[in-house]
Protein backbone atom coordinates (compact mmCIF):
# COMPACT_ATOMS: atom_id res chain seq x y z
CA UNK A 1 0.00 0.00 0.00
CA UNK A 2 1.54 3.32 -1.18
CA UNK A 3 4.76 1.87 -2.05
CA UNK A 4 7.06 3.88 -4.57
CA UNK A 5 5.62 2.80 -8.17
CA UNK A 6 9.10 1.65 -10.46
CA UNK A 7 10.05 4.40 -12.74
CA UNK A 8 12.40 1.69 -14.77
CA UNK A 9 10.95 -2.08 -14.99
CA UNK A 10 12.75 -4.66 -17.24
CA UNK A 11 10.67 -4.48 -20.33
CA UNK A 12 9.48 -8.52 -21.22
CA UNK A 13 8.92 -9.87 -24.31
CA UNK A 14 7.02 -13.00 -25.01
CA UNK A 15 7.48 -14.85 -28.34
CA UNK A 16 4.61 -17.78 -28.98
CA UNK A 17 5.99 -20.78 -31.64
CA UNK A 18 7.07 -24.07 -32.19
CA UNK A 19 10.00 -26.08 -30.13
CA UNK A 20 11.77 -29.39 -30.65
CA UNK A 21 10.30 -30.00 -26.91
CA UNK A 22 9.65 -28.17 -23.82
CA UNK A 23 6.19 -28.03 -22.06
CA UNK A 24 3.19 -27.16 -24.41
CA UNK A 25 0.95 -23.47 -23.98
CA UNK A 26 2.96 -22.79 -20.77
CA UNK A 27 4.62 -19.48 -20.33
CA UNK A 28 8.48 -20.30 -19.35
CA UNK A 29 10.81 -17.54 -18.86
CA UNK A 30 13.84 -17.59 -20.09
CA UNK A 31 16.96 -14.95 -19.27
CA UNK A 32 19.61 -16.63 -21.98
CA UNK A 33 19.64 -18.28 -25.48
CA UNK A 34 21.44 -21.24 -23.32
CA UNK A 35 18.60 -21.39 -21.32
CA UNK A 36 15.95 -21.81 -24.02
CA UNK A 37 18.25 -24.34 -25.77
CA UNK A 38 18.50 -26.49 -22.27
CA UNK A 39 14.39 -25.89 -22.09
CA UNK A 40 13.18 -26.28 -26.00
CA UNK A 41 16.27 -27.49 -27.92
CA UNK A 42 18.60 -25.55 -30.11
CA UNK A 43 17.56 -23.88 -33.16
CA UNK A 44 15.94 -26.11 -35.47
CA UNK A 45 15.60 -25.93 -39.47
CA UNK A 46 11.74 -26.65 -39.07
CA UNK A 47 11.25 -23.21 -36.50
CA UNK A 48 12.09 -19.82 -36.47
CA UNK A 49 11.52 -19.44 -32.79
CA UNK A 50 14.59 -20.50 -32.37
CA UNK A 51 16.47 -17.72 -34.24
CA UNK A 52 14.20 -15.60 -32.79
CA UNK A 53 14.72 -16.08 -29.78
CA UNK A 54 19.01 -16.10 -30.40
CA UNK A 55 18.29 -12.60 -32.07
CA UNK A 56 16.30 -11.15 -28.86
CA UNK A 57 19.25 -11.29 -26.46
CA UNK A 58 21.96 -10.76 -29.12
CA UNK A 59 20.24 -7.27 -29.41
CA UNK A 60 20.01 -6.74 -25.64
CA UNK A 61 16.78 -8.32 -23.76
CA UNK A 62 17.07 -9.69 -20.70
CA UNK A 63 13.72 -10.99 -20.24
CA UNK A 64 11.67 -13.47 -22.62
CA UNK A 65 8.26 -15.77 -21.99
CA UNK A 66 8.49 -18.21 -24.55
CA UNK A 67 5.67 -20.08 -25.24
CA UNK A 68 5.64 -23.76 -27.26
CA UNK A 69 3.06 -24.45 -29.49
CA UNK A 70 2.56 -27.32 -31.45
CA UNK A 71 0.45 -29.06 -34.68
CA UNK A 72 -0.52 -32.61 -33.68
CA UNK A 73 2.64 -33.49 -31.50
CA UNK A 74 2.53 -36.92 -29.51
CA UNK A 75 4.86 -37.74 -26.99
CA UNK A 76 7.09 -41.05 -26.28
CA UNK A 77 5.30 -44.04 -25.17
CA UNK A 78 6.43 -46.43 -22.39
CA UNK A 79 5.25 -49.77 -21.83
CA UNK A 80 6.02 -51.35 -18.43
CA UNK A 81 5.35 -54.96 -18.05
CA UNK A 82 2.66 -56.02 -15.60
CA UNK A 83 2.04 -59.90 -15.83
CA UNK A 84 0.20 -60.34 -19.05
CA UNK A 85 -0.88 -56.50 -18.98
CA UNK A 86 1.19 -53.41 -18.67
CA UNK A 87 1.19 -49.78 -17.37
CA UNK A 88 1.34 -47.55 -20.46
CA UNK A 89 3.29 -43.73 -19.34
CA UNK A 90 3.21 -41.33 -22.21
CA UNK A 91 5.65 -38.54 -21.87
CA UNK A 92 4.19 -35.24 -20.49
CA UNK A 93 5.97 -33.34 -23.64
CA UNK A 94 5.34 -34.26 -27.23
CA UNK A 95 8.56 -34.28 -29.48
CA UNK A 96 11.35 -36.58 -31.30
CA UNK A 97 13.87 -35.69 -28.63
CA UNK A 98 11.62 -35.61 -25.61
CA UNK A 99 13.76 -38.84 -23.94
CA UNK A 100 11.93 -40.42 -20.87
CA UNK A 101 12.67 -43.46 -18.91
CA UNK A 102 11.09 -45.79 -16.37
CA UNK A 103 11.79 -48.16 -13.58
CA UNK A 104 10.01 -49.66 -11.40
CA UNK A 105 11.39 -51.84 -7.95
CA UNK A 106 9.76 -52.76 -4.69
CA UNK A 107 12.31 -51.25 -2.20
CA UNK A 108 10.71 -50.76 1.09
CA UNK A 109 7.41 -53.42 0.33
CA UNK A 110 6.88 -56.61 2.00
CA UNK A 111 7.06 -59.31 -0.36
CA UNK A 112 3.83 -60.40 0.61
CA UNK A 113 2.37 -57.15 -0.54
CA UNK A 114 1.70 -57.61 -4.32
CA UNK A 115 -0.60 -54.72 -5.06
CA UNK A 116 2.14 -51.75 -4.36
CA UNK A 117 5.30 -50.46 -6.27
CA UNK A 118 8.00 -47.64 -6.30
CA UNK A 119 8.39 -45.89 -10.05
CA UNK A 120 11.12 -43.80 -10.87
CA UNK A 121 11.03 -41.44 -14.06
CA UNK A 122 13.69 -39.75 -15.77
CA UNK A 123 14.21 -37.54 -18.58
CA UNK A 124 17.93 -37.56 -20.25
CA UNK A 125 19.29 -35.01 -22.38
CA UNK A 126 19.39 -36.02 -26.03
CA UNK A 127 22.91 -34.32 -26.49
CA UNK A 128 25.13 -35.58 -23.78
CA UNK A 129 22.93 -38.43 -22.16
CA UNK A 130 23.03 -36.99 -19.09
CA UNK A 131 19.94 -36.91 -16.50
CA UNK A 132 18.62 -33.19 -16.78
CA UNK A 133 15.41 -34.25 -14.46
CA UNK A 134 14.09 -36.93 -12.18
CA UNK A 135 10.83 -37.80 -10.24
CA UNK A 136 10.44 -40.76 -7.89
CA UNK A 137 7.28 -41.91 -6.59
CA UNK A 138 6.88 -44.60 -3.73
CA UNK A 139 4.20 -46.76 -2.79
CA UNK A 140 2.24 -46.77 -5.93
CA UNK A 141 -0.65 -48.87 -6.52
CA UNK A 142 -1.95 -50.66 -9.83
CA UNK A 143 -5.71 -50.35 -8.34
CA UNK A 144 -8.04 -47.75 -9.77
CA UNK A 145 -9.27 -46.12 -6.97
CA UNK A 146 -6.92 -47.03 -4.54
CA UNK A 147 -5.66 -43.82 -2.61
CA UNK A 148 -2.33 -44.39 -4.33
CA UNK A 149 -3.32 -45.20 -7.36
CA UNK A 150 -0.48 -44.65 -9.85
CA UNK A 151 -2.79 -42.65 -12.53
CA UNK A 152 -3.25 -40.14 -9.87
CA UNK A 153 -0.01 -39.62 -8.42
CA UNK A 154 1.51 -38.93 -11.51
CA UNK A 155 -1.13 -35.97 -12.20
CA UNK A 156 1.83 -33.88 -10.23
CA UNK A 157 4.27 -35.46 -12.28
CA UNK A 158 6.00 -33.09 -15.04
CA UNK A 159 7.46 -36.12 -16.95
CA UNK A 160 4.61 -38.35 -17.77
CA UNK A 161 0.82 -39.48 -17.57
CA UNK A 162 -0.79 -42.82 -17.05
CA UNK A 163 -2.85 -43.95 -20.40
CA UNK A 164 -5.77 -46.77 -20.76
CA UNK A 165 -5.95 -49.36 -20.48
CA UNK A 166 -4.95 -49.66 -16.93
CA UNK A 167 -3.16 -52.82 -15.70
CA UNK A 168 -4.84 -55.24 -14.17
CA UNK A 169 -1.73 -56.52 -12.54
CA UNK A 170 1.71 -55.20 -10.67
CA UNK A 171 4.22 -53.76 -13.01
CA UNK A 172 7.33 -55.87 -12.55
CA UNK A 173 10.22 -54.88 -11.02
CA UNK A 174 12.64 -53.92 -13.86
CA UNK A 175 15.79 -55.44 -12.06
CA UNK A 176 19.26 -55.36 -14.03
CA UNK A 177 20.73 -58.46 -15.95
CA UNK A 178 22.91 -59.39 -13.58
CA UNK A 179 20.88 -59.60 -10.80
CA UNK A 180 22.32 -57.00 -8.87
CA UNK A 181 20.25 -54.43 -6.80
CA UNK A 182 19.66 -51.64 -8.77
CA UNK A 183 17.02 -50.87 -11.28
CA UNK A 184 17.34 -50.90 -15.27
CA UNK A 185 15.17 -48.20 -16.78
CA UNK A 186 12.87 -49.34 -20.01
CA UNK A 187 13.34 -46.89 -23.03
CA UNK A 188 10.04 -45.81 -25.17
CA UNK A 189 8.83 -48.45 -27.17
CA UNK A 190 7.16 -45.70 -29.05
CA UNK A 191 9.20 -42.03 -29.73
CA UNK A 192 7.39 -39.25 -29.95
CA UNK A 193 6.60 -36.88 -32.89
CA UNK A 194 7.21 -33.01 -34.03
CA UNK A 195 3.70 -32.97 -35.64
CA UNK A 196 3.21 -30.84 -38.51
CA UNK A 197 3.53 -27.21 -39.63
CA UNK A 198 1.96 -24.47 -37.53
CA UNK A 199 -1.59 -23.13 -38.63
CA UNK A 200 -2.69 -19.76 -37.41
CA UNK A 201 -5.02 -21.71 -35.46
CA UNK A 202 -2.45 -23.38 -33.75
CA UNK A 203 -0.60 -20.00 -32.70
CA UNK A 204 -3.99 -18.22 -31.47
CA UNK A 205 -5.35 -21.27 -29.34
CA UNK A 206 -8.12 -21.02 -27.39
CA UNK A 207 -9.32 -18.76 -24.52
CA UNK A 208 -10.99 -20.87 -22.66
CA UNK A 209 -8.51 -23.54 -22.37
CA UNK A 210 -5.72 -21.33 -22.06
CA UNK A 211 -3.54 -22.52 -25.27
CA UNK A 212 -1.85 -20.68 -28.29
CA UNK A 213 -1.29 -17.28 -27.38
CA UNK A 214 -3.85 -16.64 -24.80
CA UNK A 215 -1.53 -19.10 -22.30
CA UNK A 216 0.09 -15.46 -22.15
CA UNK A 217 -2.69 -14.72 -19.43
CA UNK A 218 -1.12 -17.06 -17.19
CA UNK A 219 1.65 -14.28 -16.69
CA UNK A 220 0.83 -10.75 -15.12
CA UNK A 221 2.71 -9.00 -17.38
CA UNK A 222 4.69 -8.87 -20.43
CA UNK A 223 5.29 -5.74 -22.48
CA UNK A 224 6.41 -7.09 -26.27
CA UNK A 225 4.54 -10.21 -28.12
CA UNK A 226 6.04 -11.57 -31.48
CA UNK A 227 5.00 -14.03 -33.47
CA UNK A 228 7.74 -15.81 -35.85
CA UNK A 229 6.94 -17.29 -38.89
CA UNK A 230 5.16 -20.89 -38.33
CA UNK A 231 7.42 -22.77 -40.47
CA UNK A 232 10.29 -22.20 -43.45
CA UNK A 233 8.92 -20.20 -45.87
CA UNK A 234 5.33 -19.55 -44.08
CA UNK A 235 4.23 -16.30 -42.66
CA UNK A 236 2.44 -15.36 -39.73
CA UNK A 237 -1.14 -15.34 -41.36
CA UNK A 238 -3.20 -12.04 -40.90
CA UNK A 239 -5.66 -14.28 -38.90
CA UNK A 240 -3.03 -14.77 -36.07
CA UNK A 241 -1.93 -11.72 -36.32
CA UNK A 242 -5.33 -9.48 -35.78
CA UNK A 243 -6.19 -12.21 -33.26
CA UNK A 244 -2.98 -10.95 -31.53
CA UNK A 245 -3.22 -7.62 -31.65
CA UNK A 246 -6.54 -7.70 -29.96
CA UNK A 247 -4.92 -9.67 -26.91
CA UNK A 248 -2.27 -7.06 -26.77
CA UNK A 249 -4.71 -4.47 -26.65
CA UNK A 250 -6.38 -6.23 -23.49
CA UNK A 251 -2.77 -6.65 -22.26
CA UNK A 252 -1.35 -3.30 -23.12
CA UNK A 253 1.32 -4.52 -24.99
CA UNK A 254 2.75 -4.04 -28.49
CA UNK A 255 2.87 -6.42 -31.24
CA UNK A 256 5.50 -6.50 -33.60
CA UNK A 257 4.65 -7.42 -37.75
CA UNK A 258 7.02 -8.74 -39.78
CA UNK A 259 7.07 -7.79 -43.63
CA UNK A 260 5.71 -10.63 -45.53
CA UNK A 261 7.88 -12.66 -48.00
CA UNK A 262 5.95 -11.17 -51.35
CA UNK A 263 6.70 -7.64 -50.40
CA UNK A 264 10.05 -7.04 -52.61
CA UNK A 265 9.66 -3.34 -52.82
CA UNK A 266 8.45 -0.56 -51.22
CA UNK A 267 5.61 -0.26 -53.10
CA UNK A 268 4.53 -3.87 -52.62
CA UNK A 269 4.67 -3.56 -48.39
CA UNK A 270 2.78 0.08 -48.24
CA UNK A 271 0.48 -1.82 -50.91
CA UNK A 272 0.24 -4.98 -48.24
CA UNK A 273 -0.52 -3.10 -45.20
CA UNK A 274 -3.44 -1.39 -46.98
CA UNK A 275 -4.70 -4.69 -47.61
CA UNK A 276 -3.77 -6.69 -44.96
CA UNK A 277 -5.73 -3.88 -42.83
CA UNK A 278 -3.28 -3.57 -40.09
CA UNK A 279 -4.10 -0.27 -38.28
CA UNK A 280 -3.50 -0.36 -34.93
CA UNK A 281 -1.31 1.87 -32.36
CA UNK A 282 -0.44 -1.38 -30.86
CA UNK A 283 1.55 -2.64 -33.58
CA UNK A 284 4.97 -2.30 -34.88
CA UNK A 285 5.37 -2.67 -38.32
CA UNK A 286 8.87 -2.50 -40.38
CA UNK A 287 10.36 -3.19 -43.92
CA UNK A 288 12.13 -4.57 -45.32
CA UNK A 289 13.81 -8.04 -43.94
CA UNK A 290 17.39 -8.29 -43.85
CA UNK A 291 20.00 -10.40 -45.30
CA UNK A 292 22.82 -11.82 -42.55
CA UNK A 293 25.48 -11.43 -44.68
CA UNK A 294 26.44 -9.99 -48.21
CA UNK A 295 26.37 -12.94 -49.92
CA UNK A 296 23.53 -14.33 -48.68
CA UNK A 297 20.43 -14.93 -50.60
CA UNK A 298 16.97 -15.51 -47.53
CA UNK A 299 15.66 -12.79 -46.65
CA UNK A 300 15.28 -13.36 -42.79
CA UNK A 301 12.54 -11.43 -40.47
CA UNK A 302 14.17 -9.01 -37.70
CA UNK A 303 11.23 -9.51 -35.10
CA UNK A 304 13.33 -10.78 -32.27
CA UNK A 305 15.92 -8.44 -32.97
CA UNK A 306 13.54 -5.46 -32.46
CA UNK A 307 11.98 -7.28 -29.21
CA UNK A 308 15.69 -7.45 -28.16
CA UNK A 309 16.32 -3.43 -28.90
CA UNK A 310 13.29 -2.46 -27.14
CA UNK A 311 14.01 -4.06 -24.55
CA UNK A 312 17.63 -2.44 -24.33
CA UNK A 313 15.92 1.34 -25.29
CA UNK A 314 13.86 0.79 -21.70
CA UNK A 315 16.79 0.25 -20.37
CA UNK A 316 19.43 2.49 -21.43
CA UNK A 317 17.79 5.37 -22.69
CA UNK A 318 13.38 4.98 -21.94
CA UNK A 319 10.21 4.33 -23.97
CA UNK A 320 10.01 8.09 -24.17
CA UNK A 321 12.89 8.34 -26.64
CA UNK A 322 13.18 7.34 -30.42
CA UNK A 323 14.77 4.03 -31.05
CA UNK A 324 17.30 5.96 -33.54
CA UNK A 325 19.98 6.00 -30.79
CA UNK A 326 23.34 5.34 -30.43
CA UNK A 327 24.00 1.45 -29.55
CA UNK A 328 21.02 0.73 -30.93
CA UNK A 329 21.79 -0.54 -34.41
CA UNK A 330 21.53 -4.52 -35.52
CA UNK A 331 24.12 -6.72 -35.64
CA UNK A 332 27.07 -5.73 -37.53
CA UNK A 333 26.53 -8.14 -40.22
CA UNK A 334 23.14 -7.55 -41.40
CA UNK A 335 21.77 -6.22 -44.49
CA UNK A 336 18.96 -4.65 -45.72
CA UNK A 337 17.08 -6.94 -47.99
CA UNK A 338 16.06 -4.01 -49.94
CA UNK A 339 17.89 -0.86 -50.37
CA UNK A 340 15.20 1.77 -49.22
CA UNK A 341 16.09 5.40 -50.09
CA UNK A 342 14.56 8.38 -48.09
CA UNK A 343 11.37 9.19 -50.21
CA UNK A 344 10.85 5.51 -49.85
CA UNK A 345 11.28 5.68 -45.87
CA UNK A 346 9.02 8.82 -45.82
CA UNK A 347 6.17 7.19 -47.35
CA UNK A 348 6.59 3.91 -45.49
CA UNK A 349 6.03 5.80 -42.38
CA UNK A 350 2.86 7.34 -43.68
CA UNK A 351 1.38 3.93 -43.87
CA UNK A 352 2.67 3.06 -40.38
CA UNK A 353 5.95 1.03 -41.35
CA UNK A 354 9.41 1.83 -39.61
CA UNK A 355 11.98 1.49 -42.16
CA UNK A 356 15.40 -0.48 -42.07
CA UNK A 357 18.30 1.15 -43.21
CA UNK A 358 22.21 1.46 -43.05
CA UNK A 359 23.39 2.99 -40.19
CA UNK A 360 26.80 4.48 -39.06
CA UNK A 361 29.51 2.09 -38.68
CA UNK A 362 28.15 -0.24 -41.00
CA UNK A 363 24.94 -1.18 -38.74
CA UNK A 364 21.72 -1.15 -40.15
CA UNK A 365 19.28 0.42 -38.14
CA UNK A 366 15.57 1.10 -37.43
CA UNK A 367 14.71 4.42 -38.86
CA UNK A 368 11.75 5.94 -38.13
CA UNK A 369 9.07 5.60 -34.93
CA UNK A 370 5.99 5.17 -35.61
CA UNK A 371 3.04 2.64 -35.20
CA UNK A 372 0.37 1.29 -37.12
CA UNK A 373 -1.89 3.64 -35.31
CA UNK A 374 -2.09 6.08 -38.48
CA UNK A 375 -4.96 7.66 -40.30
CA UNK A 376 -7.19 7.36 -37.59
CA UNK A 377 -8.07 10.24 -35.64
CA UNK A 378 -8.41 8.32 -32.01
CA UNK A 379 -4.99 6.98 -33.04
CA UNK A 380 -3.62 10.60 -33.79
CA UNK A 381 -1.50 11.39 -30.98
CA UNK A 382 -0.79 6.99 -30.82
CA UNK A 383 0.52 7.01 -33.95
CA UNK A 384 4.52 7.86 -32.78
CA UNK A 385 5.65 4.91 -31.09
CA UNK A 386 7.82 6.37 -28.21
CA UNK A 387 4.26 8.12 -26.88
CA UNK A 388 2.61 5.00 -27.49
CA UNK A 389 5.01 2.96 -25.25
CA UNK A 390 5.36 5.58 -22.90
CA UNK A 391 1.47 5.61 -22.44
CA UNK A 392 1.33 2.00 -21.92
CA UNK A 393 4.31 1.90 -19.33
CA UNK A 394 2.59 4.56 -17.36
CA UNK A 395 -0.41 2.81 -17.41
CA UNK A 396 0.72 -0.79 -16.62
CA UNK A 397 3.09 1.03 -14.23
CA UNK A 398 0.36 2.67 -12.09
CA UNK A 399 -2.61 -0.26 -12.47
CA UNK A 400 -0.26 -2.66 -10.59
CA UNK A 401 1.28 -0.35 -8.00
CA UNK A 402 -2.39 1.31 -7.12
CA UNK A 403 -4.31 -1.84 -7.17
CA UNK A 404 -4.61 -2.10 -3.33
CA UNK A 405 -6.69 1.22 -3.52
CA UNK A 406 -9.33 -0.83 -4.89
CA UNK A 407 -9.60 -2.92 -1.62
CA UNK A 408 -10.21 -0.01 0.32
CA UNK A 409 -12.96 1.79 1.90
CA UNK A 410 -13.74 5.11 -1.28
CA UNK A 411 -12.68 8.83 0.40
CA UNK A 412 -10.81 11.54 0.89
CA UNK A 413 -8.18 10.16 2.11
CA UNK A 414 -7.89 7.89 -0.15
CA UNK A 415 -7.72 10.00 -2.70
CA UNK A 416 -5.24 11.42 -1.73
CA UNK A 417 -2.94 8.62 -0.86
CA UNK A 418 -3.37 7.57 -4.33
CA UNK A 419 -2.49 11.16 -6.10
CA UNK A 420 0.38 11.51 -3.63
CA UNK A 421 1.96 7.86 -5.41
CA UNK A 422 1.36 8.88 -8.87
CA UNK A 423 2.81 12.18 -8.06
CA UNK A 424 5.41 10.97 -6.83
CA UNK A 425 6.01 8.43 -9.82
CA UNK A 426 5.56 11.50 -12.37
CA UNK A 427 8.12 13.54 -10.53
CA UNK A 428 10.54 10.51 -10.69
CA UNK A 429 10.04 10.15 -14.82
CA UNK A 430 10.63 13.91 -14.94
CA UNK A 431 13.78 13.34 -13.15
CA UNK A 432 14.79 11.29 -15.74
CA UNK A 433 13.53 13.73 -19.05
CA UNK A 434 10.94 11.54 -19.83
CA UNK A 435 8.06 14.43 -19.89
CA UNK A 436 8.47 17.78 -22.36
CA UNK A 437 7.75 20.08 -19.00
CA UNK A 438 7.08 19.39 -15.81
CA UNK A 439 3.34 20.24 -15.85
CA UNK A 440 0.92 17.47 -15.30
CA UNK A 441 -2.48 16.65 -13.49
CA UNK A 442 -3.00 13.69 -11.64
CA UNK A 443 -6.51 13.91 -10.06
CA UNK A 444 -8.63 10.72 -8.07
CA UNK A 445 -12.13 10.08 -7.44
CA UNK A 446 -12.15 6.79 -5.32
CA UNK A 447 -15.92 7.69 -4.54
CA UNK A 448 -17.14 7.33 -8.01
CA UNK A 449 -18.02 3.55 -7.83
CA UNK A 450 -20.37 2.56 -4.17
CA UNK A 451 -21.63 -0.50 -5.19
CA UNK A 452 -21.15 -3.35 -3.06
CA UNK A 453 -20.16 -6.02 -6.32
CA UNK A 454 -16.33 -5.85 -5.42
CA UNK A 455 -15.90 -6.36 -8.94
CA UNK A 456 -17.32 -3.14 -9.61
CA UNK A 457 -16.01 -1.15 -6.66
CA UNK A 458 -12.93 1.05 -7.50
CA UNK A 459 -11.42 4.22 -7.97
CA UNK A 460 -10.80 6.55 -11.09
CA UNK A 461 -7.89 8.13 -12.12
CA UNK A 462 -7.28 11.27 -14.33
CA UNK A 463 -3.80 11.94 -16.15
CA UNK A 464 -2.60 14.96 -18.00
CA UNK A 465 1.16 15.16 -19.23
CA UNK A 466 3.27 16.03 -21.69
CA UNK A 467 5.29 13.28 -23.36
CA UNK A 468 8.65 14.15 -24.64
CA UNK A 469 7.93 13.04 -28.12
CA UNK A 470 4.53 14.97 -28.09
CA UNK A 471 3.52 18.03 -29.40
CA UNK A 472 0.76 18.25 -27.09
CA UNK A 473 -0.38 17.03 -23.82
CA UNK A 474 -2.25 13.22 -23.54
CA UNK A 475 -5.24 12.58 -21.46
CA UNK A 476 -6.03 9.23 -20.27
CA UNK A 477 -8.91 7.96 -17.18
CA UNK A 478 -7.48 4.74 -15.39
CA UNK A 479 -10.80 3.11 -13.78
CA UNK A 480 -9.32 0.59 -11.17
CA UNK A 481 -11.40 -2.54 -9.84
CA UNK A 482 -10.55 -5.94 -8.48
CA UNK A 483 -11.38 -7.19 -11.99
CA UNK A 484 -8.58 -5.23 -13.55
CA UNK A 485 -7.92 -1.82 -15.06
CA UNK A 486 -10.00 -0.12 -17.74
CA UNK A 487 -8.78 2.84 -19.94
CA UNK A 488 -10.97 5.22 -21.34
CA UNK A 489 -10.96 8.41 -23.05
CA UNK A 490 -11.23 11.83 -21.81
CA UNK A 491 -13.99 13.90 -23.13
CA UNK A 492 -13.16 17.14 -20.82
CA UNK A 493 -9.53 16.85 -19.17
CA UNK A 494 -8.46 20.04 -17.05
CA UNK A 495 -5.96 22.28 -19.11
CA UNK A 496 -2.36 21.46 -18.78
CA UNK A 497 -1.79 25.10 -18.72
CA UNK A 498 -3.59 25.73 -15.47
CA UNK A 499 -0.60 23.76 -13.82
CA UNK A 500 1.95 25.28 -11.33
Amino acid sequence: MGQPIDVSPETTAAFVGRALRGPLNTPVLVKSFGEFCRRFGDVWTRSSLGPAVRQFFEHGGKRLYVVRVANNARGAMICLPASGSALVLRALEPGSTELIRAAVDYDGIDESDDEYFNLTLQRINPVNGLVDDQELFRRLSYVEGSEQFVGDALLTSTLARVEHPYPSHRPESTMDNNGGQGSAYIEPVQVGTDGTELSDYDLVGSRPERLGLFALEQIERFDVLYLPPPGKGIDTGPAAILAAELFCRERRAMLIVDPRAEWTTAEAAIQGVRDLGYASPNMLGYYPRVLKHRSDDIARPAGGALAGLLCKQDRTYGPWHDINQQGMGLHRRWLPAVAIDEDDALQLGRAGLNAITPGPAGRARLMGAVTMGRGSEAHRKFAQLPVRRFCLQIINAIAGAAKWAVFEPGDRDLARRVCAQITTYFHCLDDLGAFADNRFVVECDAGVSKRHDSKEHGVTILLVFHPLACDEPVSLTLHLTAAGCRVGSTAFAPTIENCA
